[in-house]
């Protein structure tokens, strides 16, 4: 298998297990990275859900490990400054 074909399919992975919707919202660069943080914790956050849904996480590690996800989310939020100024609607 070539290095080409090893990457397509590691992308076709990536892609499954990792979806990525289109942003809509009001374009600025802040805007369109905290919603690929957002996206990437609701994914996560589905798995840990399914994993407790399954008998394989308990009710507190589920908490635990959404807990833990959540603190970065929050402090990009902050970082980026989301939600302080929000676009016009010309944006």
């Amino acid at each position: 298998m070539s290095t080409k074909d090893k990457n397509f399919n590691q992308e076709s992975k990536n892609n499954f297990f990792y979806p990525r919707s289109r942003y809509y919202g009001a374009f600025t660069p802040e805007h369109l990275a905290f919603n690929a943080n957002l996206q990437e914790f609701a994914q996560k956050v589905a798995y840990i859900a399914a994993l407790e849904t399954g008998g394989k996480l308990t009710p507190q590690e589920a908490y635990r490990q959404i807990k833990s996800l959540w603190k970065p989310l929050k402090q990009s939020k902050k970082a980026m400054k989301i939600g302080k100024n929000p676009p016009s609607e010309m944006e």
